[in-house]
């Protein structure tokens, strides 16, 4: 709490004239809707700290960042969606560390806050580690959908652990139905959605440094705890009993056709394991939370792993020092500027600190509660991992895999390619 309200106070002072009004200027990756919501909350900023703060959003983020600050031109405030591109920007002297103390204040005031002190950490030029990112905004992907009426005529229970899961996957099969739907199809990215499966997996079946020392290739695809992770995607997908179609299916049935089979009558499947937005994907006129609700993609209770989640997230990072710049990164421990956002749409935040009472769709509330609740979160690991990995090999691979191709072979491929970049 003395570090909230010493954030706080170093914004306030700012507007009391203690403090000289600079120009700021944020580069994100946000158009539309959500550009729209960020500038709200730049506005209360600026409205606070007396900055002249300017947004501008770009779909080409990513390649126009490293052109700005090879050019010498980089904005003050940059909003990366994934923590590669910042950690190489570090490497190469683009970013400036964040103050001193941020990291006790992340520790102290995010759920799993030393996971989001992690995956904001690089090495600089020099190879020390400093914390250069701030997250903000945050995605989650560890959720089941279901039909609450369907659950309801079949007299079935939420699982609430990874054992009752699989029992519950196990007698809705005994009763004659089918549990999952699964689909890997999405065009030119087919195999993507298995690979969220096995990251999942991992976080339920070993500890978080075996994910972390993964997707850094410090431990290889073959290791077991791999393999295994793979292979516990496949009991669900390669097994004929348990997916809509058949295990032959799930490769060719494309992820955003995929959860229909739910709203069937007779449902043609009772769960679908995706991330958040897949409710776009879902029947013209399901009201989430009525027609379709979801529940967290639960931890083994035996294996004493907490709760893990997965998910995705943006990352602020000072790419041009002034004072404005880290008065910004103040502003965003404070409880308001998660909740101006939260009051509107598609916005979650590990905050301890935030009124939840203050989202404007109790969907968002939900979906915040199991993000407050975890004890571990981890970034996608395939964003994390070379592109010619994490959206290469890994996606074919477990296309393979879920087509009947061995474990092990598939992991020593995947390996063979992430060796050849070399």
């Amino acid at each position: 709490m003395k570090q909230t309200l010493l954030a706080g106070a170093g914004v306030l002072a700012l507007s009391a004239g203690m403090s000289a009004a600079e120009q700021l200027t944020v580069f994100g990756p946000w158009l539309g809707p959500d550009q729209a919501n960020v500038e709200q909350v730049l506005a209360d900023f600026a409205a606070k700290s007396g900055h002249d703060v300017r947004y501008v959003g770009s779909d080409a983020f990513e390649q126009q960042i490293m052109v700005d600050a090879e050019a010498g031109s980089a904005p003050n405030i940059a909003v990366f969606p994934q923590p590669g591109l910042a950690a190489d920007m570090a490497s190469r002297g683009f970013l400036t560390p964040l103050k001193a103390g941020t990291g006790d204040w992340i520790r102290d005031n995010y759920a799993a806050g030393q996971s989001w002190v992690d995956l904001g950490t690089y090495a600089d030029k020099d190879g020390n580690d400093q914390l250069y990112g701030f997250f903000y905004k945050v995605d989650v992907k560890s959720l089941v959908w279901y039909v609450p009426e369907n659950f309801e005529d079949a007299g079935y229970d939420v699982p609430t652990t990874m054992e009752e899961l699989k029992a519950l996957t196990d007698q809705i099969v005994a009763d004659g139905e089918t549990p999952w739907c699964i689909g890997l199809g999405s065009g030119g990215a087919t195999g993507w959605p298995a690979t969220d499966w096995v990251e999942d997996m991992l976080l339920r079946t070993q500890s978080p440094d075996i994910y972390d020392k993964w997707v850094t290739n410090e431990l290889s695809f073959t290791d077991a705890a791999i393999v295994g992770a793979i292979e516990e995607f496949g009991a669900f997908a390669r097994n004929d009993a348990y997916v809509a179609g058949g295990a032959g299916a799930v490769a060719s049935t494309d992820f955003r056709d995929s959860p229909k089979g739910m709203f069937d009558s007779p449902p043609q499947c009772y769960m679908h394991r995706q991330a958040s937005f897949i409710p776009a994907f879902f029947p013209e006129g399901t009201v989430v939370g009525e027609d379709a609700d979801f529940f967290y993609f639960p931890a083994y209770e035996g294996k004493d792993l907490g709760t893990p989640v997965l998910g995705a997230g943006t990352l602020w990072a000072i790419t041009n020092e002034n004072q404005a710049a880290h008065d910004l990164i103040a502003y965003l421990q404070e409880p308001a500027a998660h909740e101006i956002w939260m009051g509107l749409q598609g916005f979650l935040t590990p905050h301890k600190g935030v009124d939840t009472s203050k989202f404007s769709d109790p969907t968002l509330k939900k979906m915040n509660d199991i993000l407050l609740g975890a004890t571990t979160f981890r970034f996608d690991g395939s964003d994390l991992m070379p592109g010619g990995v994490g959206a290469g090999s890994f996606w074919t691979g477990m296309v393979d895999y879920a087509g009947g191709k061995d474990a092990a072979a598939v992991a020593q491929e995947i390996q063979d390619s992430w060796d050849a970049l070399k």
